[in-house]
């Protein structure tokens, strides 16, 4: 067999691997991650996978990964020790943030330690205003002697960032220069290269961010192209970017900060693909996993993308409260509640769920790896909704006495309730904070969460799809085939492309068409080069406009077409800003701030129907007891094998069909119909 192309996920309790050729889905795994050595979990994986389907490495023609290496890495502050070159007078930026409080009466309230401690802060004599003259010149004899100093002491890593050089870049390039004379050995981040656009706080903590975790990803991926190539993969692998593009391992490991949510946005453009195939353009993606659970939005067919990102905040819910990153990335809700969610009577004597994890390591009790703090996974088993005996198609036995002994003495005990009463309070949990967390962010993208099918994903999303969606009050949920590794599947959807961005404010009535487009032939050709350099000739671009009404502090994004200029950008403009807020704005001048290019190369023709989808053997399984409160407690439930049914089948509830990957739960009331995709749809 030939023509295979392989999907790699590595998560915080499970690496998922998916395995396509030119008819479908071939082949899916799901494996432990392993923490300490991430990439010998996608060995392992792999091997074992192709193995037992009966497929060979050499037949792979394409390998696409994502990870959450950076996420953690700037989480748990593992990265490179790192200086900063400010501008002189600039150099507590990363202190001073904004000056916002994120909660303006909690006088306990916590921000996150900036990457670079104060005494690796520099002022640099330098100076370039605004509209990119030089005030004062750099000071190089400063930067050679500081740059001898910091390699002297061990400093891995410089990220150098100067007052306006997204307008002019001469000094932060020439003090790279210097430092390269002076300090090879050092890692150099220019923020005019990394973020070159306004807004000094996050332009600061984005380009530290990138170079802080540098070393760590090109180690990492040089290890895994390693590990590949001895498998007999002969490909070069290629990364998936925030954004739902793809990369070279070169291009990921320049600019890591861009695979910062790689592995999330896999699940968002599966599931975009699987809609589109059905002919539904608006949808919600639900992806729940073993650590975190994500909700996004799709809309017109594609999903919706952010260029502000914050990692690590203190309160998940809460904007400023964390690093804010300004890369391009899937516009996503996340939430510290997935299968690995550790539950706990917190100090007030309710009852909590995350966001800590037990991960893969030891993992939840029922695992039988050492854990000993119950979690969303064992409740789910002792409500009947898991079978321990063909957990991951059978390859784990889970511990059902042992996940019942932990609830008991950790949540049902102190509580004064049993232990179904305890697992059911812990699994609705999960399902209201994420449909509340779901419905602001559908809101606040002018979305009514009300009139939208949800698709759910992810090894933990289709058992709580449904609760879900009634708590959202969404019409239906769609599991669609390998939901358990769906974000794996995603990544062989994206083609490969890279955001460019530059800052350049004017009023719109102040520009003439030429210079517009004199500005995006720019990125456009940088765009052409580096995909070029990638194998790529079919290059396409996508033109896009930051504007605001002046006097506005923040800014819209609006797509930009040729002709009948300005008046097409301000009519795009006005109908943008009306979508999201219901009305026009006030009546005053509109400018831009930046101007963005995607540019990316063909979408690659797929298919994630399952190869071979006609079903085998007889369906039903049998029963088992489920409870389900509102029918008087246990129920006996029906148990379907996915593999089994065929499109036009119909399952109603109560009702658990089972595949290897995941397990989809049909609550009493409810009706699952079997799609020609093999989609299973359950009318809430």
């Amino acid at each position: 067999m030939t023509g295979l192309r392989v999907g790699v996920d590595i998560g915080g309790t499970f690496t998922d691997l998916c395995v396509l050729d030119e008819t479908g889905v071939v082949a899916v795994g799901k494996v432990l991650t392993t923490h300490d050595e991430p990439a010998r979990a996608v060995e392992e994986g792999l091997k074992r996978t192709l193995a037992d389907a009966g497929l060979v490495a050499g037949d792979v023609e394409q390998f696409v990964h994502g990870t959450t290496l950076v996420t953690n890495a700037l989480i748990e502050r593992k990265g490179a020790r790192t200086a900063l070159l400010a501008t002189a007078g600039f150099r507590d930026v990363l202190e001073m943030r904004r000056e916002h409080r994120y909660q303006l009466y909690d006088l306990l309230i916590e921000l996150p330690a900036p990457l670079v401690p104060r005494h690796l802060r520099f002022d640099v004599p330098e100076r370039i205003l605004a509209d990119g003259s030089v005030h004062t010149g750099l000071d190089e004899e400063y930067v050679a002697r500081l740059g001898r100093e910091l390699d002297a002491r061990g400093i891995d890593a410089v990220a150098i960032c100067f007052l306006h050089a997204f307008t002019n870049p001469a000094h932060e390039r020439r003090a790279a220069e210097v430092l390269e004379e002076v300090a090879p050995r050092l890692r150099v981040a220019l923020s005019s290269e990394v973020v070159p656009e306004i807004r000094e706080f996050e332009r600061t903590s984005t380009t530290v961010a990138n170079v802080y975790v540098q070393d760590l990803t090109e180690r990492y991926l040089r290890d895994l192209e390693r590990r590949l190539h001895e498998s007999g993969v002969r490909p070069s692998p290629h990364i998936m970017l925030s954004n739902g593009g793809i990369a070279t391992v070169d291009t990921a490991a320049r600019h890591p900060i861009r695979i910062l949510e790689s592995g999330p946005a896999g699940g968002a453009l599966a599931a975009s693909a699987i809609g589109a195939a059905a002919g539904v353009d608006d949808l919600l993606a639900f992806d729940m996993g073993g650590t975190t659970a994500k909700l996004c939005m799709i809309s017109g067919g594609a999903p919706l993308v952010t260029h502000e990102f914050e990692v690590d905040r203190k309160y998940r819910l809460l904007p400023g409260s964390g690093l804010p990153v300004k890369v391009p990335v899937t516009d996503m809700i996340e939430i510290g509640v997935g299968g690995g969610s550790i539950a706990r009577i917190d100090a007030l004597g309710l009852l909590t769920v995350g966001p800590d994890s037990a991960g893969s390591e030891p993992g939840p009790v029922c695992y039988g790896r050492g854990g000993t703090e119950p979690t969303v996974t064992d409740a789910d088993l002792v409500l009947g909704y898991l079978d321990p005996g063909y957990f991951l198609g059978g390859g784990m036995t889970l511990d059902a006495e042992g996940a019942r002994e932990a609830i008991r003495s950790k949540i049902a005990g102190p509580l004064g309730v049993s232990v179904e009463e305890a697992a059911w309070g812990i699994h609705t949990s999960v399902n209201e904070d994420m449909a509340n967390a779901a419905r602001v962010h559908a809101v606040e993208r002018g979305k009514d969460p009300a009139k939208l099918p949800m698709f759910t994903f992810g090894g933990a999303g289709p058992v709580h799809g449904v609760g879900v969606a009634r708590a959202l009050g969404a019409p239906e949920v769609v599991a669609p085939p390998a939901a358990g590794v769906l974000s794996a599947a995603g990544f062989l959807t994206a083609p490969l492309a890279f955001d460019f961005v530059r800052s350049a404010r004017a009023a719109v009535l102040d520009l003439s068409w030429e210079q517009v487009d004199a500005l995006f032939a720019e990125m456009e050709a940088e765009g052409t080069e580096l995909l070029r350099k990638s194998g790529v000739d079919d290059v396409t671009h996508r033109r896009i406009a930051e504007m605001r009404y002046s006097g506005q502090g923040y800014e819209i994004r609006v797509p930009v077409e040729r002709g009948n200029w300005p008046e097409s950008l301000i009519g795009a403009f006005t109908e943008t800003y009306r979508t999201l807020y219901r009305r026009t704005g006030p009546d005053v001048g509109i400018e831009v701030l930046n101007w963005r290019v995607v540019s990316s190369g063909p979408t690659p023709e797929v298919t994630l129907k399952l190869a071979g989808a006609e079903a085998q053997g007889d369906a039903r399984k049998g029963s088992r007891p489920a409870y389900f409160p509102a029918s008087g407690g246990f129920v006996d439930t029906a148990v379907f094998d996915r593999y089994g049914l065929k499109p036009g089948d119909r399952v109603d509830g109560p009702a658990i069909v089972e595949e290897r990957e995941s397990t989809v739960v049909v609550p009493p009331g409810a009706r699952c119909v079997v799609g020609e995709d093999a989609s299973l749809v359950v009318a809430v």
